[in-house]
């Protein structure tokens, strides 16, 4: 035993030599290739077009709501059972498992946030050949062909996706290990579905089927080869977006001469950029687009996942793509994607649009929208691994008010616990937790602690002992509580997959059980992919035993339970009245339910600050809006230019939090000389200022799924100078932000779309034609950010030392004209914190420019919210000196306003109308 410690010991202390010495890279020898994972391997080895799989017509049956079809592998005779669905919001769902599986087959629960609800099925003709059904909307129809088997979805005459249409459908089937079947296993192997069926000799020596080792670690595989494949040809589409996490461009790039794009959640040390590696989220959701439509494709898989990319026109240059142009080139842009998943069964969404905002909706409808956060948790955070003790957090946090720099969480890392035992306190440097976070909580100001679910094996600790006690954690294949190594040395992993053991976990937060916590606390889980010092690839090994299941079938879902459970404690704190705030490293499709994520361990480099806004808006893109990355990187030192560009491109991200790893120097914002620290305060300010736009962007989020930070084409579709950017953003629809990520940049050139578009730049008021390349010259203290004419963004331009301070505070109304529409925004209010708005106790209203009056009218009549906040300032931009402004609210009479007009940039302001901000009025132009 003494051996084993020693040996662990020294895992340990080579990893923490490595975090905290000058090889700032990933080792790639520590994760596989597709070549080095063997189901991988396998399957890419399929050549397309020689299918084995038919469609077995008798066998249909098909219901109002459901399809039902046997397919046959032609090879071995293995049955598989196919269900289809048609979803109501345009879904159409395809499941296919083994017809008589030898034991069930993992099917990823709790991820969709109700058993989707159906619409009918009508079959419009049948012959030998096939089956064609009607799917309703814009005769839409499904085409099953039988031979080999193919499914097709058409409208009108289009085809807008087709699944197996390659012949790369692959299903291994559950068997018995030929050494280990006994005769009467033998006895059943004449029956054509039986599922141990393993005829014409298919070679179990063959690598890795039923054991795998990678470096030191042995894979046991008891359940033999279970991979599942299939293929997806989207016609007309050259881009494709999503399947995050990847350090990658926005649009997703082709694959054949190279590794598909990887989605396994794991803990990658220094990530490197532009390639498709995993990383420490994995959503298995894409999108395609082209200025025809937007579809999706969501694969419920929580198994190892590999995404092949091909395209038909990747390659090509511009020349050869002119001549194809000029000779009449007859070949239609196709993206084929085949998906390929290590077990499990095939479940997947096809989402049909025919819009991106259709997409979202649809996407959703099946696993939900955006924590709404409270309206803190949008302001800034500031955080390094780690802040010493009360001393350190009571010194920074004066620091911020002694720069007038606002901010709204200060977070502690790892070192404030007792040993790295997560749920308590350092009873040196943390004595007294409640004088601290009541210290922070009288500058109206919260904090963020880390909990990792790494639970240190100590019979003196309290978390672990009542874990062991209980059974819940995660097993080996032996049957003992699986250990690895960690942050705390040798650590339990609860199984946060068994829904008790998340209610315990969510206890857990309760003040009489988290000592020395109060409401101002909030958590951050970290280390959840799980991340394991000592394991196979960093993390947990697959045969690990979560109940009935192996790791292998869930893996990627184990951050998405953590996360779960850590929000569910924080609501049950409050007995259900306050919205939690929870940050998570790792993440699955629907994680977007219960907080927000970050990129990761990021390095202090240009390369890693632009490759945030791709990172970001992939995230985005499949439901996750609350994302941001570490504002001037976590891992080396920032140069002074670097950190100030990085403040100013994260003010304008969801999440907002500077973070540094414990051996980078201190880099608080006024620790590189005045000049500095008033760039820094004034990229701040500016995210202060926008509260009330960043927050009504959140709620909408919640309400519909939309991005927050959205790629241009979202908004404009049809431009295709808009598909591949994404080195700028909206915000919305109305503030497009294009960061300046290059060192030394004395200009940037940003595309403002739309042709019949305005934009103004909100700094200098400056206006500017949209469907152009803009050349804007750019100084230190530049952030190139416009607003869209037509729209208006009310600001609250009063900044303190926190969101909660303004929340009083009255607003100043942006109004951007353009003359060929109507202005509109909208202003959204609540407490900021509770789940009251659910009870109706919120406003919201919409503003518009119309006939020149601007106007104020209730969007949610049926909803009540008092606030004392009113209008101070309204902004017009791009309007016309008018002779009389006047405004009238419903219960006064009429009065003359006063204004100011700057006839050098077209700015009309009106000072102080005094209306308060809940209240119907109209101010007229006259």
């Amino acid at each position: 035993m003494a051996s084993i410690t020693a040996r662990m010991t020294a895992v340990l202390v080579l990893w923490l030599v490595a975090c905290l010495t000058g090889t700032w890279a990933v080792d790639r020898g520590n994760f596989k290739t597709c070549d080095q994972s063997s189901f991988c391997k396998r399957q890419r080895a399929l050549k397309p077009g020689e299918s084995p799989y038919r469609a077995l017509l008798e066998t249909m049956e098909l219901t109002n709501t459901r399809l039902t079809l046997q397919l046959i592998n032609d090879n071995n005779k293995v049955r598989l059972l196919l269900e289809l669905y048609r979803l109501q919001g345009n879904i159409t769902r395809v499941k296919i498992n083994e017809l008589k599986p030898l034991k069930p087959r993992y099917e990823v629960p709790d991820v969709l946030v109700r058993e989707p609800p159906t619409e009918p099925l009508s079959l419009l003709s049948q012959d030998e050949n096939g089956v064609v059904l009607s799917l309703g909307a814009e005769a839409q129809r499904v085409i099953v062909s039988a031979r080999p088997f193919r499914l097709d979805i058409v409208e009108g005459r289009d085809v807008l996706m087709s699944l197996n249409s390659r012949g790369l459908l692959a299903f291994e089937h559950l068997r018995m290990r030929k050494d280990t079947q006994t005769e009467q296993d033998g006895e059943t192997e004449g029956d054509p579905a039986n599922q141990a069926e393993t005829n014409k000799d298919e070679d179990e020596k063959e690598d890795g089927m039923w054991e795998e080792t990678f470096k030191s670690h042995t894979d046991s595989k008891p359940n033999g080869p279970s991979a599942i494949s299939l293929d997806f040809s989207l016609p007309g589409v050259e881009h494709v977006y999503g399947i995050p996490e990847h350090a990658d461009t926005l649009r997703l790039k082709t694959t054949d001469n190279g590794d598909p794009y990887r989605l396994y959640n794991l803990d990658v040390f220094q990530y490197e950029l532009y390639n498709p590696m995993a990383l420490y989220g994995a959503v298995p959701v894409m999108l395609a687009h082209s200025a025809q439509r937007t579809t999706g494709i969501f694969w419920l898989n929580a198994a190892e996942t590999w995404v092949d990319i091909s395209s038909n026109t990747a390659g090509k240059t511009v020349f050869g793509k002119m001549l194809d142009y000029v000779q009449g080139s007859s070949e239609t842009p196709q993206t084929d994607v085949r998906w390929i998943s290590e077990s499990g069964i095939i479940d997947v969404f096809l989402m049909l649009g025919p819009t991106a905002k259709d997409v979202f909706a649809q996407y959703a409808s099946l696993t939900g929208t955006q924590s709404f956060p409270p309206l803190t948790a949008v302001g800034y955070h500031q955080c390094r691994w780690n802040y010493n003790d009360q001393e350190d957090v009571k010194a920074v946090d004066a620091g911020f008010d002694e720069h007038d720099i606002p901010y709204d969480f200060i977070w502690l890392d790892i070192e404030h616990t007792d040993g790295k035992r997560y749920f308590t306190w350092d009873p040196h440097k943390f004595a007294s937790p409640k004088e601290m976070l009541q210290g922070i909580m009288d500058k109206k100001r919260k904090m963020v602690a880390i909990v990792d679910p790494h639970i240190k094996v100590d019979n003196n600790y309290k978390i672990h002992n009542e874990i062991r006690s209980r059974g819940y954690y995660i097993k080996n294949k032996d049957g003992g509580d699986y250990e690895g190594w960690c942050w705390p040395g040798s650590a339990g992993y609860p199984d946060f997959t068994r829904e008790d053991m998340r209610a315990w976990w969510a206890s857990m937060f309760a003040y009489d059980q988290y000592e020395g916590t109060m409401e101002n606390l909030y958590t951050w889980n970290d280390m959840n992919e799980p991340s394991v010092f000592n394991g196979p690839e960093v993390t947990m090994h697959k045969d690990a035993m979560h109940g009935a299941w192996e790791h292998r079938d869930l893996h990627n879902i184990y951050g998405f339970y953590v996360q779960m459970a850590t929000a569910e404690g924080l609501v049950q704190r409050s007995g259900g009245v306050e919205r939690p705030f929870v940050l998570t490293r790792a993440f699955f499709a629907g994680s977007q339910r219960y907080g927000a994520v970050w990129t990761g361990d990021n390095a202090a480099e240009w390369d890693h600050l632009k490759i945030s806004i791709p990172m970001c808006l992939s995230l985005g893109l499949v439901g996750i809006s609350f994302c941001g990355a570490d504002v001037g990187g976590f891992f080396k030192s920032p140069s002074a230019e670097l950190l100030v560009r990085w403040y100013q491109t994260g003010a304008y991200q969801p999440f907002f939090r500077a973070h540094a790893h414990l051996d980078t120097p201190r880099r608080e914002p006024w620790l590189f000389g005045p000049e500095n620290t008033a760039l820094i305060r004034e990229a701040v300010r500016q995210r202060y200022t926008l509260l009330p736009y960043w927050y009504q962007q959140f709620y909408h989020a919640h309400r519909t799924g939309e991005p927050i930070m959205r790629p241009l084409w979202v908004e404009y579709p049809q431009d295709p100078a808009t598909f591949a950017l994404d080195d700028e953003f909206l915000i919305g629809r109305d503030l497009l932000v294009h960061p300046v990520t290059e060192e030394g940049s004395r200009g940037v050139t940003a595309y403002l779309p739309g042709k019949d578009e305005v934009w103004f730049d909100v700094h200098t008021f400056q206006k500017h034609n949209g469907a152009q390349n803009l050349y804007i010259p750019v100084t230190m203290s530049s952030i190139p950010v416009f607003q869209r004419g037509g729209s208006i963004i009310p600001r609250k331009l009063r900044v303190r030392r926190s969101s909660s301070c303004m929340e009083h505070d009255p607003y100043t109304l942006f109004v951007a004209l353009n003359p060929q529409r109507t202005a509109e925004g909208e202003l959204y209010e609540d407490d900021g914190h509770t789940f009251n708005y659910e009870k109706k106790e919120f406003l919201h209203r919409r503003l518009s420019f119309v006939n020149n009056a601007l106007s104020s009218v209730n969007l949610a009549p049926d909803a009540t919210f008092t606030t004392q906040s009113w209008i101070e300032r309204i902004v017009l931009l791009g309007a016309r000196k008018p002779s009389r402004v006047s405004m009238k609210t419903a219960d006064g009479p009429e009065n003359q306003l006063e204004f100011d007009y700057d006839s050098s940039t077209s700015v009309l302001t009106l000072r102080k109308p005094g209306m308060n901000a809940g209240a119907d009025w109209t101010v007229n132009f006259e």
